[in-house]
């Protein structure tokens, strides 16, 4: 498969305190059209600090971000925003609706902010709230009148309802029971399974049983990778003791 998003030298420091703190060091990755990478490790590692820099939502301090051919590590602030409302979908722990709008209203405001607004559009909206599991009684509600597992399966339409060319997921069932947590990594396996490029931080063993490539991170660098076959295809449990046995192996 062909790389989508690579890095060279990735670099991401902070001060603190007039000290120098080194989140992510000289890290060179790649990221393949339809590839479900799951990034792992330690509390510290740099996995969020990674997936920002990767995904245009913050600036590495030194090093570039390649998207296909293009650099966009020195974008501007006002290109960087451009290039994530075209090229990426995100979903996070914190689900961020805005409360004052409807279930509804939240999915068409990210497409009007892509200048996305049709009746094909509107159609798309309804397909998948619908394949998501959000009955349409609920479309006119408002996120505190949903459960949490619903808001997050909301806030995955919401997120890709661009057709994004890579989703991003930041601990996306760290606030979820596991029955949501199951639906919404259902969800995630789907999307995948259509073609989705899916680029996911977690800390959980089975939600990252779901991808097909795991990348461990010890202090900002690429400790180990493991490779899966794609969810579904393989036995379940030795999926799992080979992933477990992995991350043994990078003292996880």
């Amino acid at each position: 498969m062909a790389s989508i998003l690579h890095t060279e030298k990735l670099c991401k420091t902070f001060s603190n305190g007039g000290i120098q703190q080194h989140i992510i060091r000289n890290l060179d990755l790649s990221i393949c059209e339809k590839e479900f990478t799951v990034i792992m490790g330690a509390s510290g590692s740099g996995k969020s600090t990674l997936l920002y820099a990767l995904s245009g939502m913050d600036k590495p301090t030194l090093g570039k971000v390649w998207f296909g051919n293009t650099d966009i590590s020195g974008y501007s602030n006002d290109k960087l925003a451009v290039f994530r409302r075209k090229h990426c979908g995100f979903v996070f722990q914190s689900i961020y609706l805005l409360d004052n709008m409807s279930v509804f209203d939240n999915i068409m405001t990210a497409a009007l902010a892509a200048q996305k607004n049709s009746p094909e559009l509107i159609a798309r909206v309804k397909t998948l709230l619908t394949k998501v599991g959000i009955p349409e009684m609920n479309w006119k509600k408002f996120p505190n009148q949903l459960s949490g597992g619903e808001c997050q399966r909301v806030g995955i339409v919401r997120a890709v309802i661009n057709e994004p060319d890579i989703l991003f997921a930041d601990e996306p069932t760290g606030s979820l029971n596991s029955a949501s947590s199951q639906d919404v990594m259902d969800i995630f396996t789907d999307l995948n399974g259509k073609g989705q490029t899916v680029v996911m931080v977690t800390h959980d063993l089975k939600t990252a049983l779901r991808g097909n490539r795991v990348i461990f991170l010890r202090d900002g660098a690429v400790e180990g990778e493991h490779e899966m076959p794609p969810y579904g295809t393989d036995d379940l449990r030795t999926r799992r003791d080979r992933l477990q046995k992995f991350l043994d192996e990078m003292g996880w």
